[in-house]
């Protein structure tokens, strides 16, 4: 990710290995997405991640665990999956102010860009709670953000873990030019799946500020919000560090395919 104050007509060159003649480089333009369409694209993203993630816990609690907690885990897992795959070429579908940090630690995100960034994601969770407080209301008002079901030090180093973990499998699979950049939406989708899974009984399985914030401005209900504030960003930034360090060679790991394609080379595409 570059600086993307330009206009949309600008284009950033990319200098790419290809499969032309006498292995020759080949530049192509891509055009460059204005701050103004990242940010609602950011948004939006954020919002129908969130909703979907928090309706699956308000229906399983008011319609006699229809869904399930392994269900829920799954819908956490694909909402963000398909919000990566419908936004990810546009604003890099963040939808967590951690990964957002992390990234311009990095210098994989313009630190300038990071406070607009932050403040549309928590916009989106705030009003994704809001829309379902307002659908959900009475007696079928329950809160669906998330709280330490031991103690603050569990949660605290149970998250810390997980969003360590997420922010490794995102710079493996986003970042890392050897890698297979296609199946980035399917990789990142399954590691919130998992955490959940295994981190939600714990911690609530947040790996987002934005998602815990949210759900505490709308419930007025702020317990333990330190720790979703502050773990989920410190094990981001040190996920990411840890990945940069051992990707740190100009060597490729490999030869994936002559197309360029992972697919392709399975006979899958």
């Amino acid at each position: 990710m570059g600086d993307i104050s330009m206009t949309s007509e600008d284009h950033i060159l990319h200098v790419i290995g290809g499969d032309t003649p006498a292995n020759k480089e080949t530049v192509v333009s891509t055009p460059v997405v204005p701050l103004l369409q990242k940010l609602v694209a950011e948004l939006l993203a954020t919002y129908f991640f969130i909703f979907a993630g928090c309706t699956s816990i308000l229906v399983n609690i008011d319609k006699d665990k229809v869904i399930t907690f392994p269900g829920i885990a799954v819908v956490w897992g694909l909402a963000l999956m398909v919000m990566i795959y419908s936004v990810g070429h546009i604003s890099g579908a963040h939808l967590d102010p951690a990964v957002t940090i992390a990234f311009a630690t990095i210098k994989r995100f313009p630190w300038k860009q990071v406070p607009a960034y932050i403040a549309v994601q928590i916009a989106g969770a705030t009003l994704a709670n809001g829309t379902l407080r307002l659908l959900f209301n009475g007696k079928h008002d329950h809160f669906v953000g998330t709280v330490p079901s031991g103690s603050d030090l569990q949660a605290f180093v149970v998250e810390f873990i997980i969003a360590f973990f997420l922010m490794f499998v995102v710079c493996g699979v986003a970042t890392d030019n050897r890698a297979i950049g296609e199946l980035a939406g399917l990789a990142v989708g399954s590691t919130i799946l998992l955490n959940v899974l295994f981190a939600g009984p714990i911690s609530g399985s947040s790996m987002n500020p934005a998602r815990s914030l949210g759900s505490a401005i709308v419930w007025n209900k702020y317990t333990g919000i330190w720790i979703y504030l502050t773990a989920p960003v410190i094990g981001c930034t040190c996920g990411a560090w840890a990945y940069s360090f051992i990707r740190f060679t100009e060597k490729p790991v490999r030869e994936i395919t002559k197309s360029g394609s992972f697919l392709k080379g399975l006979g899958l595409k």
